[in-house]
């Protein structure tokens, strides 16, 4: 883990260090940064040009961090690779020295690991079938309503907020001031419901979900049981793990789990909403909404 350690430390002493340094090796540095594991497989020329910078500047940000050249800040990474040490750290140990690591240190651990064990066990249950079905009938539909409620409706929102970036027509419900059976009033086959709820199940989702069943609407259900109501009921269900030592569900492989349907609604999507999003982020830039600090 030595490789490990000293490219974490190099990158804490770049972080550290950006803002001191000049605005093209600010550039050079958040890309190192942000792609640590290209640094040990890269040339100076081909950071550079990643990063949109001259090579001179690279060496430049390896100097005024303590290094003589590109080289020399390169080894550790490379040195890491060597030791297949880039990888994710043997989980076992790791979570041993956390333990270890004071009070509280156990339940740090036990957050860790149910949290890494979630998102395996939820992925390792479904296929790229079975989510590039769903995809295909959310990009299909006419409407896209994301339902949850409690924690969960932070969770439809942020879904909801995702899509909208390259796709309309997706609405996150309850609508303030409503409820989800208001908000499907006049749904109906040309749409798609996807629903949010673990156990202990929320009422309204589950009503929702039978009232959109009525309508015809296709119906896509994350629930944390093969036996959930709004499941047993749906046309594409998914089976999430959310497993916590704390008293509250963990929302990180529901998040996950739709981060990953929209990836895959996008891939099965017509090439126009590949410009939609470059339309959407751009205009963002020309109204600044983007700190530029580092460019």
């Amino acid at each position: 883990m030595i490789g490990t350690n000293v490219s974490n430390l190099i990158l804490d002493r770049l972080a550290g260090e950006l803002s001191d340094l000049t605005p093209e090796a600010r550039k050079a540095a958040t890309y190192v940064l942000e792609n640590p594991r290209d640094v040990g497989v890269s040339t100076v020329r081909e950071i550079a040009e990643a990063a949109n910078v001259k090579p001179n500047t690279v060496v430049r940000m390896a100097r005024q961090v303590g290094f003589e050249g590109y080289e020399d800040f390169r080894a550790p990474f490379r040195e890491a690779i060597r030791r297949g040490a880039a990888d994710f750290p043997d989980r076992a140990r790791w979570l041993q020295d956390i333990r270890k690591s004071g009070d509280l240190g156990g339940l740090y651990a036990d957050m860790v690991r149910d949290v890494l064990a979630n998102v395996e066990e939820t992925f390792a249950g479904i296929s790229t079938d079975e989510l590039k079905s769903a995809a295909e009938a959310i990009w299909n539909a006419r409407r896209v309503f994301t339902l949850g409620v409690g924690v969960n409706n932070s969770v439809a929102r942020n879904f909801t907020y995702l899509a909208s970036t390259g796709m309309t027509e997706f609405h996150a419900i309850p609508r303030p001031g409503s409820t989800p059976v208001d908000d499907l009033a006049w749904a109906d086959k040309r749409d798609v419901l996807i629903a949010v709820t673990c156990k202990p199940f929320r009422t309204e989702v589950v009503e929702a979900v039978e009232i959109a069943r009525e309508q015809g609407m296709t119906i896509i259900a994350l629930s944390d049981s093969r036996a959930s109501p709004i499941v047993r009921v749906s046309d594409h269900g998914f089976v999430v793990s959310v497993d916590t030592p704390q008293f509250f569900p963990s929302s990180v492989s529901i998040i996950a789990l739709l981060e990953t349907l929209l990836s895959f609604v996008i891939a099965v999507a017509s090439d126009e909403i590949v410009e939609r999003v470059e339309t959407f982020h751009k205009r963002r830039h020309q109204l600044g909404l983007y700190h530029e600090g580092t460019k």
